[in-house]
């Protein structure tokens, strides 16, 4: 067999330099099997451009194109962006440029689009057709292509994933207030420390090669080592007290192990003994402080700043007359209280402005039907992780009527007022009784919202404007301050 030579046509064109011994006897059907055998789609296009005749490599590609191409221009069965490119494909077919692969969107009988390459050969020698256009399927390149960017995608969440557990991680190690340091399980050296172990540990921890051994006495370092090994063994161990060199100081330390990819690591969390004990004090302190609210004479309740209730105690459930704590969280504190409407609203609005309210008389109906007449005082708490509202709620039902105040008297008896009938219009007794009752419920409103005007306008329903007037016309409080809540 010839070998081609080095500077032969192949080499030179990327043709074949023996097409006429090779090809010259192949008839058109035995042609047109090899065409279709080279591409996916072959389009027979003639010199106006249009579709004469097509070949599919397979049969789902005819289903979508061979009916609906036939006989239209070729630019009109390809998408709109695609126009330009079949253009200046037709147009090139005249010059020495050579055949370019174009990617076309091609509209398939569904509708939908079908990525093609095509690449057009122009034919010298037919009276039929004027050039063979060779596409090739990129479906399979446009999924996998889209795998790839799903993938890519993925990988870049997972990133981004991480890189926020990292700076999480990073932030709680910093802003610990407990001494951390991470040390490599199998050489027991220095990897990681925050500011607190930095300062517990003094300049030395600072220093290359620095070891924990180095800053304990020998006492501790058995015992640190004892728990180092337990942990390897049993991945559990108990806190133990070590003592430090440096300062003679005596800390706390409790050990964890984790494990990071294919390597190993100890958490020591370090806590000085004073530390411990002020803590311990702390919480034991609070916890006292809980037991004694929980145990008080007095309903204690906390609610969060609309009123719904987080917690309370015993008492305020034997005032609303539930048998557990559960019943009552979550509940607005105005179901059991006298005036549904009014009165958790005026406290609420004091609270707003001053941050306490002292002695609100009001009442408590409970589950059941009971009611009974209370005190409440109560302070909003607007600092701290959890913003609430407190109140102390007292039962002030069985105090002696001596220390009740007297209530106002209408200046006539029933008897009296009869007797004015016959000899004074019945409009002028109804309208002086009237005065009075509209005078003594402005002044209890008043007494009750601790003056403040808006509050009491709200309670007796009435518009703030509407207040003042009747407060101008009974000579009630300072009518130099109407312009005051």
């Amino acid at each position: 067999m010839t070998q081609p030579l080095e500077n032969s046509p192949i080499q030179q064109t990327g043709r074949f330099h023996q097409a006429q011994r090779f090809f010259d006897r192949l008839d058109a059907d035995t042609v047109s099997r090899l065409i279709t055998a080279a591409a996916d789609v072959v389009l027979v296009i003639d010199a106006q451009g249009v579709i004469q005749d097509a070949a599919f490599g397979n049969e789902e590609l005819m289903g979508h194109g061979h009916s609906q191409w036939m006989g239209k221009p070729w630019s009109q069965t390809v998408t709109e962006e695609s126009r330009p490119k079949v253009a200046a494909m037709l147009r090139d077919l005249g010059t020495d440029k050579g055949p370019k692969w174009r990617h076309l969107n091609q509209y398939a009988g569904d509708g939908t689009e079908l990525p093609l390459s095509y690449s057009l050969v122009r034919v010298a020698d037919s009276s039929a057709a004027h050039a063979i256009a060779f596409g090739r399927d990129l479906r399979p390149q446009a999924a996998l292509q889209q795998k790839l960017v799903t993938a890519q995608r993925s990988m870049e969440r997972d990133y981004w994933h991480l890189k926020h557990v990292e700076t999480r991680y990073r932030l709680l190690f910093q802003v610990s207030s407990e001494a951390l340091l991470i040390l490599d399980a199998h050489t027991e050296k220095l990897e990681d420390s925050n500011p607190v172990a930095q300062i517990l540990f003094g300049e030395a921890l600072a220093k290359p090669g620095w070891n924990l051994a180095h800053s304990l006495d020998k006492r501790s370092n058995t015992a640190l080592s004892e728990v180092f090994s337990g942990l390897r063994a049993s991945g559990q161990a108990s806190p133990i007290d070590i003592r430090l060199l440096h300062n003679n100081s005596e800390v706390s330390v409790s050990v964890s192990l984790f494990r990071q990819e294919q390597s190993a690591h100890f958490l020591l969390r370090l806590v000085p003994k004073n530390q411990l004990a002020e803590t311990s004090a702390l919480v034991a302190t609070k916890q006292v402080l809980t037991e004694v609210m929980e145990s008080a004479p007095d309903a204690f309740v906390v609610t969060d700043l609309v009123g719904n209730v987080l917690t309370a105690n015993r008492a305020f459930l034997q005032l609303a007359q539930v048998s557990n704590e559960a019943l009552v969280r979550g509940e607005s504190l105005e179901r059991w209280l006298g005036r549904a409407g009014v009165d958790l609203s005026v406290l609420l609005s004091n609270l707003r402005q001053r941050d306490v309210v002292r002695l609100f008389a009001t009442r408590m109906r409970g589950d059941y039907g009971s009611t009974t007449d209370v005190e409440i005082s109560a302070v909003a708490v607007t600092t701290g992780e959890q913003r609430c509202l407190g109140f102390t709620i007292r039962d002030v039902g069985l105090r002696l009527a001596s220390e009740v105040k007297p209530s106002r008297e209408l200046p006539r008896s029933t008897d009296q007022m009869t007797e004015l009938v016959g000899r004074v219009p019945l409009k002028d007794i109804v309208r002086e009784t009237t005065d009075l009752i509209e005078q003594l419920c402005i002044e209890a409103a008043l007494e009750l919202t601790g003056d403040n005007r808006a509050s009491a306008a709200e309670m007796l329903g009435l518009s703030r404007q509407s207040l003042y007037v009747k407060l101008r016309r009974f000579n009630i409080g300072d009518l130099d301050g109407e312009g005051e809540a």
